[in-house]
């Protein structure tokens, strides 16, 4: 079975007002319908109130990420499903929950890690 990376960056969750509560117990009830499925590894989001920094291999910090690269946040779930077409209806059913498209993206899982 394959790994994915079923994610969404914070700007495409636009949630009409109202409507927060109802979507924090959609995608929290599919998550629990993965967990219950046998298909739940791991999820969650970027904490945005704690700002990144760069780790060089000397151990030196710096503020920030990537100058170069756009800004990592949003939710992640990662699910272990056998077919893509499985991970393509699970996205699916997490894109209704969040109100908003998600990527999908073979996850590269390493046993080794």
């Amino acid at each position: 079975m394959s790994k994915y990376l079923i994610s969404f960056p914070s700007a495409a969750m636009v949630v009409p007002d109202g409507e927060w509560d109802a979507v924090v117990h959609d995608s929290h009830a599919v998550i629990e319908q993965a967990k219950a499925a046998g298909v739940y590894v791991f999820g969650g989001g970027i904490d945005e109130a704690v700002p990144p920094v760069l780790v060089s291999p000397d151990g030196a910090v710096a503020a920030g990420g990537y100058s170069w690269a756009p800004p990592l946040n949003g939710g992640f779930t990662v699910l272990e499903l056998p077919p893509r077409e499985a991970a393509v209806a699970w996205a699916a059913r997490i894109a209704r929950a969040c109100r908003c498209d998600q990527e999908l993206r073979l996850f590269g899982f390493d046993p080794q890690s």
